[in-house]
């Protein structure tokens, strides 16, 4: 039986980690189980292109040398703006996209993939810096920019870079398996296996920072102590202003609301507490400012959609950090 090809697209300005860290999965995880997989890069005509670091990334094949396909992933870059309005890779997509048995995208691959309105009806991730723009240029396309991976039936989307690497070790463990997928991220050093649902926001990008002075510095100052009285009340205080002007103007100038922002620097120190330390999850939650445990595991479940307990499970390093 013939190894399942799969086609990277590149083009000139393409980020070069969308490109070589897909590839490395699925060459890693052929290796691993035995049977392979056929990883073609192709560009339009199939020569060499260069990245937007200046790395020449060499094509093997032309866009119109492409045979069977059943993995079509489009990386992302800068490139991706011009090639917007190239028919020579829109009109192949569009085509041929619809003959692959899974179709994905890395970081603002994306737009490639909407403007041949193959993404018009279907949930998807970018970049999260990108994200708005691909929701205002395409409106039909319904746009999450919280996860690192989506899945909607055949189509995959990624957010940037390593996340492009994260969606490949799904697919590989779809394919062959949760051990063989565990066993690719072992051997390139990728003992962070994310699951698509984790955010791939921290605290501080997930909100823009304030424009005051005052609550630009609380917002700090929330990150180094997630375990302190956080209320509305005691932050307001913090800052000279009442509460409700308080909950008015973070909302404003930060973008959400206070307890939602608290409830994401509190699940950033609790993961990182999860990742380098062997404190039990009892004593981990008080001190990040959970009430309890159970508010901890529903904060984790709305956030990340995983436990604690299977969190450290994945995520813990192999040697806690003390």
């Amino acid at each position: 039986m013939p190894a399942p090809t799969v086609v990277i697209v590149a083009f000139p300005g393409v980020q070069s980690l969308d490109v070589t860290g897909p590839l490395e999965v699925f060459h890693t995880a052929g290796r691993i189980a035995g049977r392979g997989y056929e990883v073609r890069v192709a560009t339009v005509d199939g020569d060499t292109v260069p990245s937007s670091s200046g790395l020449r990334l060499g094509g093997d094949l032309a866009l119109a040398d492409v045979g069977a396909v059943d993995t079509l992933i489009v990386a992302g870059g800068d490139g991706t703006r011009p090639h917007r309005a190239d028919p020579r890779l829109v009109d192949w997509l569009r085509r041929r996209a619809p003959d692959a048995r899974r179709l994905a995208s890395v970081c603002s691959g994306a737009f490639l993939l909407a403007e041949a309105g193959l993404l018009d009806g279907r949930r998807v991730t970018s970049h999260w810096a990108v994200c708005r723009e691909l929701a205002r240029r395409y409106p039909a396309v319904d746009v999450d920019p919280e996860p690192i991976y989506t899945r909607d039936r055949d189509l995959w989307t990624s957010a940037g870079v390593t996340a492009g690497m994260d969606l490949a070790l799904a697919m590989v463990e779809d394919d062959l398996g949760r051990d063989v997928a565990l066993a690719v991220a072992r051997g390139l050093v990728l003992f962070l296996r994310r699951p698509g649902g984790q955010s791939q926001f921290s605290a501080q990008l997930a909100s823009q920072f304030a424009d005051r002075d005052a609550i630009r510095d609380l917002q700090q100052w929330m990150v180094d102590h997630p375990g302190a009285d956080l209320s509305v009340d005691a932050m307001a205080d913090r800052v000279a202003m009442s509460p409700r002007h308080f909950a008015r103007r973070f909302r404003a100038e930060v973008g959400e609301t206070p307890a939602r922002y608290v409830e994401r620097v509190r699940v950033e120190a609790a993961r990182r507490r999860l990742e380098e330390s062997g404190d039990p999850i009892d004593a981990i939650a008080p001190a990040c400012g959970f009430g309890t445990t159970e508010t901890m595991r529903r904060s984790f479940a709305r956030a990340l959609g995983v436990a604690p307990a299977e969190y450290r499970r994945r995520f813990q390093s192999p040697v806690p950090i003390p």
